[in-house]
């Protein structure tokens, strides 16, 4: 019963860190789009700060799990 636990923990894990690298890319992406814009766009910035809310999010739950990127 316990290494079924342990399975399925490291699975999910797995899961949730190649999420939090996807999420990682799509930030920085929405950063630089924001960058090369030459005028103000509500909706850049807006994707933005929601790609941003995902990444810490996601951060603060793998910070919760204990678990490190190696």
């Amino acid at each position: 019963m316990f290494f079924k636990k342990n399975k399925l923990k490291k699975e999910f894990d797995q899961k949730l860190i190649s999420l939090m690298r996807s999420t990682n890319e799509e930030w920085h992406q929405s950063i630089r789009v924001e960058e090369l814009l030459d005028d103000y766009d509500l909706d850049v910035m807006t994707e933005r700060k929601m790609a941003e809310s995902r990444h810490f999010f996601l951060f603060k739950e793998a910070k919760i799990r204990k678990i490190s990127l190696k």
